[in-house]
């Protein structure tokens, strides 16, 4: 009998731990939304209000896309507007929805050598790094910020090469520990640029172009195209982003007293 009562026990109690199992989202993203931190404010929020657990698979934009479209993620959350939308085309992801934006800088060296300071343009900046083949570190990856300065290089007209142009293929945080022991100069996102500021002596020597704009879009893989995923959880989580709560957390999150993003889903 009294072993009849313990089974039954551990049979309840199994039963009361599966009913509440938590739930997990898969969510593929750039590092440049890692690495500034906000996800590590964002995430706790949407866990506690929905009993469940984010599992952060961070990479260049150009991966996070394609773990998307393969199907092995739920949720897919970067910054190459193009890119986002021929996956969309494509019938791989729905409902894409903005939720921030903030801007793309060049950052170098206090003494500046190849005078990005006097730049007027974006483009201007990478035609007088080239010119002087000062060092320049890319990140090589097919992230969204790589897929920037390729469009940069593009409209200057130039094919980097050469000893002076370095690709690391790695994240943003370690391009920007890469360039600041070479002293060299790499564009980043403001975010993660605010982010390590305090543990780099880069600065910011290039700025304010319009074309550096830098937009965040939100997207669930498609549950017609692969069946297994939580369509419902990324649903929610495209819902709580966008929401008053959570563009909120993005507006307040601030680095140094800095905003590192700016809300856009309300506009």
């Amino acid at each position: 009998m009294k072993k009849m009562q313990l089974v039954l026990t551990v049979i309840l109690s199994l039963a009361t731990l599966s009913a509440h199992a938590v739930e997990h989202l898969k969510l593929s993203t750039t590092t440049s939304t890692d690495n500034s931190g906000l996800l590590a404010v964002l995430h706790p929020v949407f866990e506690a209000k929905y009993d469940a657990k984010v599992d952060v698979i961070a990479v260049g934009t150009g991966k996070a896309l394609k773990i998307g479209g393969n199907g092995d993620v739920d949720v897919v959350f970067v910054h190459a507007p193009a890119a986002e939308l021929k996956y969309v085309e494509q019938g791989d992801f729905i409902d894409r929805k903005a939720v921030m934006h903030n801007d793309f800088v060049v950052v170098g060296s206090q003494n500046d050598p190849a005078k990005l300071l006097t730049a007027e343009s974006a483009v201007q900046a990478l035609q007088l790094i080239a010119e002087q083949q000062v060092a320049f570190i890319s990140r090589g990856d097919d992230s969204g910020t790589h897929k920037k300065e390729k469009s940069l290089w593009s409209a200057a007209d130039i094919q980097p090469e050469g000893k002076w142009y370095v690709q690391a293929g790695q994240g943003m945080g370690a391009v920007l520990k890469i360039a600041d022991e070479k002293q060299a100069y790499a564009l980043t996102d403001r975010g993660t640029q605010i982010a390590y500021q305090d543990k780099m002596s880069l600065k910011v020597v290039f700025e304010g172009d319009e074309v550096l704009f830098n937009p965040y879009h939100v997207m669930a893989v498609n549950p017609k195209k692969h069946r297994h995923v939580n369509y419902d959880l990324a649903s929610k989580y495209i819902a709580f982003v966008t929401s008053e709560q959570g563009q909120a957390i993005i507006n307040n999150f601030r680095k140094a007293e800095q905003q590192l993003f700016y809300p856009d889903a309300l506009k």
